[in-house]
């Protein structure tokens, strides 16, 4: 017997990730970062609209693509068994068309983009596609996501930097809030693997985690310490009002605290989760940051 509509519907929210809305966020973040800045605090409204709705498409299609990679290795591991792939609640079929879907989404947002944004959309594709695979060859497959999220940032800023044609479209700034997105993507996605490391170890999938072992609490410290210098940087070369220090004076405690609790014996594997769910709203309380360091500069 067919399974009902109303089921399948709910098996396609699943495969895009819709019901998890922090891992949506966590990519549109940067996004908005790069939009906020290079428009000092006021890019162009539909512009932001295109971002926001590019990044939900795109993160979906990379859910997508990620699940049909790996729909006989999930299995495997406890927290994505049941994936919709996984468990052959969908088929292949389903799936490939949801990424087909997922992606002339993003590309059609894409056009309205300047030509410089476009063609980077057009570069990050293959890095989306060779995420899942990396997690078989690569040691430190995190790297690879965190180069594609780092791809949100150059997208967003040059799409707002070629709305006036007498604004460089690469400046310092961008430099440091790449720089920092890919340290930060690298730290909270490197706890995010925490969860999955003893499976993933019997299954033999890289990850950051398994390669740092017992250093990982270190190596995420890190990356956030990195990740914050980097961007005092974007505050000093933009010249920020005080107000956006202070947003990153509270992330930098935030990821003090977060490696503190990692060099705990024995965590709670709640905590995993949870200090990926802070970074979004870190995420945020930096975009406030941005935006008011912005307008009061």
């Amino acid at each position: 017997m067919a399974a009902p509509l109303w089921a399948i519907g709910g098996a396609v929210l699943r495969l895009l990730r819709w019901h998890k809305p922090a891992g949506r966020l966590i990519l549109m973040i940067p996004a908005l970062w790069g939009a906020f800045l290079a428009g000092r605090g006021t890019p162009p409204w539909p512009l932001i609209g295109i971002l926001i709705l590019g990044s939900l498409a795109t993160s979906g299609a990379g859910c997508v693509i990620n699940d049909l990679w790996d729909r006989d290795l999930d299995p495997l591991v406890e927290r994505t068994r049941n994936r919709p792939l996984a468990s052959r609640e969908l088929t292949v079929g389903v799936g490939i068309l949801m990424a087909l879907l997922s992606l002339a989404c993003a590309a059609g947002l894409a056009l309205f983009l300047n030509p410089v944004s476009f063609a980077l959309c057009v570069a990050a594709v293959p890095v989306i596609l060779l995420y899942p695979a990396a997690k078989r060859v690569f040691p430190v497959p995190q790297l690879v996501l965190s180069l594609a999220w780092g791809f949100a940032v150059l997208i967003s800023w040059t799409a707002v930097s070629g709305q006036d044609p007498n604004t460089p479209l690469w400046e310092e700034g961008l430099g440091w809030l790449w720089l920092a997105t890919v340290l930060w993507t690298l730290g909270f996605d490197t706890v995010y693997a925490l969860s999955d490391r003893e499976d993933d170890e019997r299954a033999g999938i890289h990850s950051s985690a398994r390669f740092f072992g017992r250093q990982t609490p270190t190596a995420v410290g890190l990356f956030f310490l990195g990740a914050a210098i980097a961007l005092l940087g974007v505050g000093i070369s933009l010249r920020l009002h005080w107000v956006y220090f202070l947003s990153l004076a509270i992330a930098a405690l935030l990821w003090a605290r977060q490696t503190w609790q990692l060099y705990q014996v024995n965590p709670p594997p709640t905590l995993y989760p949870a200090i990926f769910g802070q970074n979004v709203v870190q995420g945020f309380i930096l975009l406030a940051g941005m935006i008011g360091g912005s307008l009061l500069a």
